[in-house]
């Protein structure tokens, strides 16, 4: 449900690319329209709109490139939360939380979610709208998704059931061809909904008959809130805690799926980073170190699952979360972020791997996924170095594996 993964490159997305596709494959890209026509029909899209959203349209050169587009690093974490949680977009969410107070009163009181969660999702997903008015990033929704349904690889089933429901939204009247724009994937609107998600959770606060997320700030706002409680919110708690952790601490117990209460955690030695207690001790939270032992820690409760729910992302969950903080008036993170360190690429953690299996660590399979196995065998390797064994990669680590440090 959204424009990217990371909303400071928004526009990385949205690369031009040779001119040799797309228009010149146009009489092509007509046959495939006339032929999906069958398809849109059968599932109930009127022939006469059908033929009115598609009339003249040719493929949006720009998709491909988007949707085959792969960075070629992986982005640190402080680097990404940097870009999600500027000054600049808490200063202008906390004039929305003004702005938009009465209308803020309502969601929150329907639907039981923190003002301050649904704005932060909002300025993730287009900077509070303001990225909608960009022409160059924006993209007409059923032309991006046509262009994907028609050359888009992998991506060719998701985007022909999605054009489906897009044209299925234009059927019931809630948006205009025109006004439908969005993503180059097919994310919609101010909280980038996609299509079928918008079918299935969209709302009408405002009462006249549409469910308007690209014109009705108020709608858009609500249709996220009505998401995120349907995905089991847990109003009045929030998403998470930073905190900090004793001496000697067993890094065992991060990054893992089984939960403990917040008491019990408390009894390990783990303290808020505020200094502050923790409300309920009965929460039950898992512990996220995201950069290991050399940046912040964070207890992290059901919310933050929810908020995944919209973004399967640990680092956009964790922004969402930052950003509903500070838009609150709550200060930044009080552990420092290791910046001299970058997180590996996919063929160094590859390269990471097989050195670890060399030295006899056993970090199971070469496939570049860091997961228990390869997490417990850097633990053993740490601990036999006199490092801190907090299973964490780097390129420090790495580094030091094959002897350049």
């Amino acid at each position: 449900m959204r424009f990217s993964s990371l909303p400071a490159v928004l526009c990385a997305g949205f690369l031009l690319f040779s001119s040799s596709y797309g228009f010149a494959q146009g009489s092509d890209f007509q046959k495939w329209i006339a032929g999906f026509k069958r398809t849109a029909v059968a599932q109930g899209v009127s022939p006469q709109l059908y033929d009115r959203v598609f009339k003249g349209m040719t493929p949006d050169p720009r998709i491909k490139k988007s949707a085959e587009n792969q960075p070629e690093f992986t982005r640190a974490i402080w680097q990404y939360l940097d870009s999600a949680v500027s000054q600049d977009r808490v200063l202008h969410g906390r004039r929305m939380v003004d702005e938009w107070a009465g209308w803020l009163d309502k969601i929150e009181s329907k639907y039981g979610v923190n003002r301050h969660v649904v704005l932060a999702i909002w300025g993730m997903e287009s900077s509070y709208g303001r990225i909608l008015d960009n022409k160059a990033i924006v993209r007409s929704t059923p032309r991006a998704l046509a262009t994907l349904a028609y050359n888009g690889g992998r991506r060719g089933k998701y985007a022909r059931k999605q054009l489906v429901a897009a044209l299925k939204i234009l059927q019931n009247g809630d948006v205009s061809p025109q006004q439908m724009q969005g993503s180059w994937a097919g994310a919609m609107g101010h909280t980038q909904f996609i299509p079928t998600t918008y079918q299935a959770y969209a709302v009408d606060i405002t009462g006249d008959g549409k469910r308007d997320i690209w014109n009705s700030i108020p709608d858009a706002l609500a249709s996220t809130a009505a998401y995120l409680n349907k995905m089991g919110w847990q109003s009045g708690q929030t998403w998470g805690y930073e905190v900090t952790l004793p001496k000697n601490f067993n890094y065992r117990l991060s990054n893992q799926r089984k939960q403990q209460s917040l008491a019990s955690w408390s009894k390990l030695g783990v303290k808020r980073a505020s200094g502050s207690d923790f409300p309920r001790g009965g929460d039950m939270a898992r512990l996220y170190t995201p950069a290991g032992a050399n940046g912040p820690a964070f207890l992290l409760l059901k919310n933050f699952y929810v908020i995944k729910r919209y973004n399967n992302s640990n680092a956009y969950a964790l922004g969402v979360g930052h950003l509903s903080d500070r838009l609150l008036g709550l200060s930044g993170f009080v552990a420092e972020w290791p910046r001299g360190d970058r997180p590996l690429t996919f063929s160094e953690k590859k390269a990471l791997q097989k050195r670890l299996s060399e030295m006899g660590y056993k970090p199971g399979a070469v496939d570049g996924k860091i997961g228990q196995r390869t997490r417990q065998a850097i633990q053993a390797y740490q601990k036999a170095s006199g490092l801190v064994p907090d299973g964490h990669d780097s390129i420090k680590l790495l580094n030091r594996l094959q002897g350049r440090t």
